[in-house]
């Protein structure tokens, strides 16, 4: 697997982490039928497998968040999430820099 790839994927580790973080429920409905899959930062735009940029989402809350006009709303609400549990939460640590 190329490193890039590697550092853009979900690991077990972390969706079991992201899991607990979200209470075993989508963090925009609240549904209990969601998986904790979804990027923050896209992983198109090098976004990180890591705690700090995955969420738990329900399809249809996902699915919003990818296809619809709905994303930057949605976007935000996410950054908040992750800013309020994350004491130094930062964007440009969530993307992939393959000099760092």
């Amino acid at each position: 697997m190329h490193k890039r790839t590697k550092a853009l994927d979900i690991p077990k580790r972390v969706k079991d982490e992201v899991w607990e973080r979200d209470g075993h429920q989508c963090i925009l409905c609240g549904s209990v039928w969601a998986m904790p899959n979804a990027h923050y930062i896209a992983r198109s735009h090098g976004g990180l497998g890591i705690p700090e940029n995955i969420v738990t989402l329900c399809f249809a809350c996902h699915d919003r968040y990818d296809n619809s006009s709905d994303r930057p709303w949605i976007r935000e609400r996410i950054r908040e999430y992750l800013s309020d549990r994350y004491e130094d939460w930062n964007e440009s640590k969530l993307i992939y820099n393959k000099w760092r």
